[in-house]
């Protein structure tokens, strides 16, 4: 079952960019008002010593670990860390309310959480409270409420400044087979199904991916993470299929910064669902639109010719050259807005 491409699981991949160049970053994010790089150096180091303090902590092979997080670099050093550490991965949605997170916590029979901030801290320990099950919690930030006298709970600064030597690195072990993540669905039909994951399923759609995109020609890939994590399809195309081929990956700071965050990381590809693109286009057509006149008559040509060349493979001589005009005055605009690498 395993892709020999890629390895037998999803750390290998990690452990192949790890080999090539430590150096080269790999997450991006803001912090003090401006894009800052996480080396695989540092995912390597930082994921380690997560990975110890949850087996110090108790966490066992085949330990669900609920992870509560918005995107951001920790989130994927949380993931990989509880893989080495045995674990499986639960995603959370950030939108969760405490009853949520009971269900969840409690359906899955986790052993620990990971949380980043205060306010998404809230919910979760009233659900844990009602969850006795969870005997350990990892902190991004120090919680406002109170922790439960039960829990060991640490910060993720303290652990990651004094790492403890890893017992077992389990992903050494782990086959394609093996479970990488519970994935719970929204709840919009019932109950939250926990849709259980194996390294195969998701290194399957990876190798789909790349087979797909191998057409325009994968070079050093530059993402923009915006969907939620605990999704499905953003822990595949979003995290997981950019370490596979080489790629960076930068973190939106909301919905409301993506127009400012496309232009900050001028990302190459953008992985998104169709609705998100359809929003764009209508915007963007509304502009038109407004503007009307010749640069609106422009527009619509650049998109009639862009479709029949689409089509067709190729343009006669005349609108060709009218092509290429159209390239220079009105669809590098429009890649402008995407940060121009897209």
């Amino acid at each position: 079952m395993a892709l020999p491409a890629l390895g037998a699981n999803l750390p290998d991949l990690f452990r192949r960019l790890l080999r090539e160049d430590g150096d080269a970053p790999l997450f991006w994010a803001k912090r003090d008002g401006r894009f800052q790089p996480w080396s695989r150096r540092r995912v390597e180091e930082e994921s380690r010593a997560v990975a110890a303090f949850l087996q110090e902590a108790g966490v066992k092979p085949g330990d669900r670990v609920v992870l509560v997080s918005e995107n951001r670099p920790e989130w994927g050093i949380a993931d990989l860390a509880i893989m080495r550490a045995g674990g499986i991965t639960v995603p959370a949605y950030t939108t969760n309310t405490a009853a949520d997170h009971a269900y969840l916590l409690n359906h899955s029979e986790a052993r620990a959480v990971i949380c980043s901030t205060k306010r998404l801290a809230g919910p979760l320990l009233q659900a844990v409270a009602e969850a006795p099950a969870v005997e350990t919690a990892l902190f991004l930030e120090p919680p406002a409420g109170a922790v439960p006298d039960r829990l060991r709970a640490a910060r993720w600064d303290e652990v990651v400044a004094a790492p403890r030597p890893l017992a077992c690195d389990h992903t050494e072990r782990l086959s394609a087979d093996d479970l990488a993540c519970f994935i719970y669905t929204s709840g919009t039909g019932g109950r939250p199904k926990g849709v259980m994951l194996t390294h195969g399923n998701i290194l399957a759609n990876i190798g789909g991916a790349i087979r797909l995109l191998e057409r325009v020609g994968l070079e050093r890939e530059v993402f923009l993470s915006f969907l939620p994590l605990s999704h499905a399809y953003e822990h595949t195309a979003g995290l997981w299929f950019p370490i596979a081929i080489g790629g960076e990956i930068y973190y939106a700071e909301s919905l409301e910064q993506l127009s400012a965050n496309l232009l900050e990381a001028r990302p190459t590809i953008l992985t998104c669902v169709p609705r998100l693109f359809e929003v764009l286009r209508q915007r963007i057509l509304q502009q038109v639109r407004r503007q009307g006149g010749l640069r609106a008559r422009l527009f619509h040509l650049a998109l009639a010719l862009g479709r029949r060349r689409l089509e067709q493979g190729r343009l006669a001589a005349h609108l060709a050259l009218v092509d290429r005009m159209l390239e220079r005055l009105v669809r590098s605009r429009v890649r402008a807005r995407f940060g121009g690498r897209i």
